[in-house]
């Protein structure tokens, strides 16, 4: 039975969005369903539902800051709007233009307030994305514990949510080689964005989770692993009543694809301008099958963008704007032949998870978590980055009747024993009743 005196408050950029964000929406309702008290604060409100708190960052603003904030935002003319932002907060502006990452939130400081009674533990997300000020972190670590979920690196780096190739997060940063990656930077002051972060870690009492022992990994290499009170490897999980096997000429159908065709899947936000993906070694491969397979015709499911549909040859590639409605997302699931995931970057992509709860098998690039998520000949392939023709290779491969089936059995079966909601949730529960028993607060003033 749920301890209904269990106040949990999760915290993220938006209620609505990525991967991220579909992870925490999961968690708060599922956390709902069992008879918790659970609430969900966020930089961003889009849902009407009272038990989700939008972080009052403007309210708690100055009134010199609102007035030109509010001005900015009526300015039609975007050079003057920007001016407006600058005079709003300059010390703020100043911190931007010498490439300081923004921590100037000051609503974060009332988290412990947002509900009727504090919160008995605070699960974070993503805590970038302009919404969150990273130095609350020591305060209020000696007050209830916070949970951190790491969904990718940046807590890790002077500014990126993945280094790529780079290691300099190892050392302390500086020299970035790349300062236009996610989240962008103006100018390089990584080395300082790294020591302050470092010393926010060095005053802070975390529990923190990822979703894969690769990121696990990370972790225990960088500046924030001395603020480590406990650590755990929590693979996500998807809503199975939802993601699930089905009828796929139905599927197909709903979405006006033919009966007879070969189906490939991508699904990603801005799928050819997408940093973390790989849409050009994806689109050749397409091409590639296109030309080995000649009794059906090929199609290539772009999930995501909105664009004109391209041929390949005998192949097509149809693009189809990014829906937030969950059940028209796991249609294209069911209506697909094999997903196919290229990433240049990627943590435990939720997409992998939903391919496969819904018996679809996976062709993926080998980067990041995804080798935990995929039994390599089993429910799908592992394939290098850039490897377009080994790409191709291993769609043809599923492509076959026989192995067609033989994989999406697998799948189904996997997805619904290791990657269900339930799980993902229960494994939660369970650990907080251990952090709460672990925790005891060290502080009531603010510092």
């Amino acid at each position: 039975m749920a301890d209904s005196s269990l106040r949990i408050l999760q915290v993220n950029s938006g209620d609505l969005g990525g991967g991220a964000e579909r992870v925490a929406l999961n968690l708060f309702e599922g956390y709902k369903r069992r008879g918790y008290q659970s609430y969900f604060a966020v930089g961003h409100k889009h849902l009407n539902d009272p038990n989700i708190i939008e972080i009052p960052n403007r309210k708690k603003r100055s009134r010199w800051s609102n007035y030109w904030l509010n001005r900015s935002t009526s300015l039609r003319n975007t050079r003057v709007a920007r001016i407006a932002r600058k005079v709003a907060e300059p010390g703020r502006s100043i911190d931007q233009f010498v490439g300081l990452e923004d921590f100037n939130f000051p609503g974060s400081w009332d988290l412990l307030s947002l509900t009727a009674e504090p919160p008995s533990l605070i699960h974070c997300h993503n805590l970038h994305s302009d919404y969150f000020d990273l130095r609350t972190l020591p305060w209020l670590s000696k007050r209830v514990p916070v949970v951190i979920n790491m969904h990718d690196a940046w807590l890790l780096s002077g500014h990126c949510a993945h280094s790529f190739d780079c290691d300099r997060w190892l050392i302390g940063c500086g020299q970035c080689p790349d300062l236009t990656i996610y989240p962008a930077l103006r100018r390089d002051a990584t080395a300082r964005n790294w020591k302050r972060k470092q010393k926010i870690f060095a005053d802070s009492n975390l529990y923190v989770t990822t979703a894969c022992s690769w990121l696990m990994g990370k972790v225990e290499k960088s500046m924030l692993a001395p603020a480590i009170r406990q650590q755990k490897v929590v693979p996500y999980g998807v809503d199975l009543s939802l993601f699930h096997p089905g009828d796929k000429q139905d599927a197909r159908a709903r979405i006006g694809l033919p009966s007879d065709a070969h189906t490939v899947l991508f699904a990603a936000n801005r799928i050819r301008n997408n940093i973390w993906k790989d849409y050009a070694t994806m689109r050749a491969a397409i091409g590639e099958v296109a030309e080995k397979i000649h009794d059906k015709r090929v199609i290539f499911l772009a999930l995501g963008e909105d664009a004109p549909p391209e041929n390949l040859g005998t192949g097509e590639i149809r693009f189809f704007p990014y829906s937030a409605n969950v059940a028209d997302v796991a249609n294209f699931y069911r209506a697909a032949d094999v997903y196919l995931h290229g990433a240049r970057a990627d943590t435990f992509p939720n997409a992998v998870l939903e391919a496969l709860a819904c018996g679809t098998p996976v062709v993926a690039t080998s980067v990041g978590g995804i080798p935990e998520q995929i039994n390599e000949g089993r429910t799908g392939f592992l394939i290098p980055p850039g490897d377009s023709s080994m790409m191709a290779e291993r769609i043809c491969q599923l492509l076959h009747e026989e192995t067609k089936h033989r994989f999406s059995t697998e799948a189904a079966i996997v997805g619904r024993e290791r990657f269900s909601l339930d799980r993902h949730v229960t494994d939660y529960l369970k650990w907080y009743e251990e952090i709460l028993e672990d925790f005891h607060p060290t502080s009531k003033d603010k510092s």
